[in-house]
């Protein structure tokens, strides 16, 4: 099983809005924190967001007031609400999961969001 799969990625305007989910297999067990990095070509991978079990957030000072993260524990679902889009947001959006008990965490394929002007 895949541990991560993402999906939600696409083109789209810029100041439109797009929103990706990100499931995880159970087989990966229970699950503190869950997130998003991306990385744009060319650049280093940066922090997005990342919300914990019990609904505790931290963004990334680039996208505060833009983008909202949320969490559907049921599901092993983390999804990232993405509005007021600009062409600097254009990258591949990566999940990250940090399991209990797991020292490294596991990270998804990746899903490309490109902002056109």
């Amino acid at each position: 099983q895949v541990p991560l799969v993402e999906s939600g990625g696409g083109v789209v305007q810029a100041g439109g809005s797009l929103r990706l989910s990100c499931a995880a297999s159970a087989s990966i067990g229970a699950i503190n924190y869950m997130g998003w990095y991306r990385q744009a070509p060319g650049k280093q991978r940066e922090f997005v967001a990342r919300i914990d079990d019990i609904g505790r957030i931290e963004y990334g000072d680039v996208v505060k007031g833009r983008f909202a993260i949320s969490r559907d524990n049921a599901k092993n679902t983390v999804y990232l609400q993405m509005h007021s889009l600009k062409s600097e947001d254009t990258a591949v959006y990566i999940c990250n999961a940090d399991p209990y008990g797991v020292l490294t965490p596991y990270w998804g394929q990746g899903t490309q969001v490109t902002v056109s002007s």
